[in-house]
């Protein structure tokens, strides 16, 4: 029954505004906006053809986990080319992370950041 569903996912944001402008201008994704109640929504256009859609929450808490995945061919270029952008990478105590931020020890090297509601994002070399 589901196989054959376009599945999606989504996530909670603390300020539609602010989340349109760094998914937008700070990642350069494409971003539509829908408005109305409950105070609109996002939809995050990727690459791949996926959908993930970003709501307003009121007491909005982010996660503990990573919620979204940005596979990269090369993780020095994009860590470099967001750093560039504004974009600061998080240091996890545990981690055996580089000077960039960039866990490289245990699966594919991969660097931690969040979105302005303290959501965290990741981007991770895939070969």
């Amino acid at each position: 029954m589901l196989t054959n569903s376009k599945a999606f996912s989504g996530f909670a944001v603390n300020d539609l505004q602010k989340a349109k402008e760094f998914y937008g201008q700070t990642l350069g994704l494409r971003v539509t906006e829908e408005t109305g109640p409950p105070g609109g929504m996002l939809t995050l256009h990727l690459g791949s053809g996926a959908e993930i859609f970003v709501y307003p929450k009121p007491n909005h808490v982010a996660a503990n986990f990573t919620v979204l995945n940005f596979p990269v061919p090369d993780i020095d270029e994009a860590v470099d080319e967001l750093a560039r952008r504004g974009v600061t990478f998080e240091r996890y105590a545990g981690f055996d992370q580089d000077g960039k931020g960039v866990m490289r020890a245990e699966g594919p090297p991969i660097a931690w950041f969040t979105d302005p509601s303290g959501n965290t994002l990741s981007v991770l070399q895939m070969n």
